[in-house]
């Protein structure tokens, strides 16, 4: 038997900062396009200041969206770039 990790479940939970280090929360869900599956949003929980002075887009529950265009690298952190958030 082999370990198969699902990607989506180990993005879940996971800190999102930007290159320069700041934090801007945690992988709460995920949006993509049905027919394609192309990845669209990070929607993130628990935003930190900093992420709500961002002028990000929102869900209709009042979370924010991160591009998933924006994101230049996942490890440990989902790292972005601030530049193509705004």
């Amino acid at each position: 038997m082999h370990d198969d990790k699902n990607p989506f479940s180990a993005l879940l939970s996971k800190m999102i900062v930007t290159k320069e280090g700041k934090r801007l929360g945690f992988v709460k869900d995920i949006t993509f396009e049905t027919k394609s599956g192309e990845l669209i949003n990070i929607v993130l929980k628990e935003s930190t200041v900093y992420t709500k002075n961002l002028n990000l887009e929102r869900t209709s529950s009042n979370d924010f969206l991160i591009a998933y265009s924006a994101i230049i690298a996942i490890g440990d952190f989902v790292i972005v770039s601030e530049e193509d958030l705004i």
